[in-house]
């Protein structure tokens, strides 16, 4: 018998193949010929987001999402290889300190599907070492900081095994209180939150905090829905974060759709963020003066609750812009 996890061998059915995934959507030739084949960011989309993007189109807003067109390869002004000046706030390899109070560990370079506006897609990913030793201490020894994002990559990415061991090393630091989930994993695999995961948080002796990342209303289905109820029952909140996107959600109803049926599920909408400028990203742009009045619009068909903040992340600040 296997001793690989579901989610797992789910995972390695993911396509990483341009033309096997343009043949699965029944693509034409000429629309084929739009895609880039051989992007540096490589091509990573679950199955389960697959079966959910229109066919014979390169307009659904799951396809735009995921799916690499040759357009990325122009360069643009202002588009930069590291837009959010992470290595700036390095200091270990996995570890990044911008704001006070906060550190975020880049727990692997490994992710569930691959965004093509993705900010950290440039990033140098320390590949060679499994551990957080280096990390661990620096938090131990800053007593400034109270909360971990665990990010990455997607933390859900490790396995159960490592996990346990990372939070276990957090809950030893006396002066750490909170631990942040940033994930998108369950958005493509579901399958993630298994009973041995959902047992590790519900042990844990400190506040956790899940962040998903999801764009679109049409992300999400009954499986992934019953997976953040499990997370939520344990008493973790959970938020969702989005990023504006040309396209894809650029439009009052798209923002209220989803900020709908995720506050009708109990999960808060927690940012919108202004797309951060990564090289080869721009046909996603959006005008901030654009968003204002897409937020605006929509806040109109809103509960308060339900209305994101509208941010943009500017390198050096000691927090995100709100904007408007």
């Amino acid at each position: 018998m296997s001793t690989v996890p579901l989610w797992r061998e789910i995972q390695r059915q993911n396509f990483t193949k341009v033309r096997d995934l343009a043949h699965f959507l029944q693509l034409s030739e000429s629309q084929i010929q739009e895609l880039d084949e051989t992007p540096a960011f490589v091509l990573n989309v679950p199955q389960r987001l697959a079966k959910k993007m229109q066919k014979g189109t390169l307009d659904d807003p799951l396809f735009k999402q995921f799916v690499p067109l040759k357009k990325e390869r122009l360069e643009a002004p202002g588009y930069l290889l590291d837009p959010v000046a992470d290595m700036q706030a390095k200091r270990q390899a996995k570890l990044l300190h911008k704001y006070e109070g906060r550190a975020l560990v880049i727990t692997t370079s490994a992710c569930a599907m691959h965004c093509r506006y993705c900010f950290r897609k440039n990033f140098p990913y320390e590949t060679k070492t499994q551990t957080f030793e280096k990390e661990l201490e620096i938090l131990e020894n800053d007593t400034t900081i109270q909360e971990v994002l665990l990010s990455g990559g997607d933390p859900l990415s490790l396995s159960d095994l490592s996990l346990e061991a990372l939070l276990t090393s957090l809950s030893r630091i006396r002066h750490v209180k909170r631990v942040r989930f940033h994930t998108r994993f369950i958005m493509g695999i579901p399958e993630r939150i298994t009973d041995g995961f959902l047992a590790l948080l519900q042990d844990y002796p400190k506040q956790i905090w899940f962040v998903i990342h999801a764009n679109a209303a049409c992300e999400f289905d009954a499986d992934i829905w019953q997976a953040l109820k499990k997370i939520q029952k344990l008493g973790i909140p959970v938020l969702c974060q989005s990023v504006l996107l040309k396209g894809v959600n650029d439009h009052p109803d798209a923002l209220v759709e989803l900020s709908s049926v995720l506050i009708d599920h109990g999960i808060t909408p927690y940012y919108l963020h202004q797309l951060d400028p990564v090289q080869g990203s721009q046909h996603f742009e959006v005008s901030e003066n654009e968003g204002l009045k897409i937020i605006a619009e929509a806040q109109k068909n809103l509960p308060g609750y339900g209305v994101p903040k509208y941010v943009r992340e500017d390198a050096g600040e000691p927090s995100k812009t709100i904007l408007g």
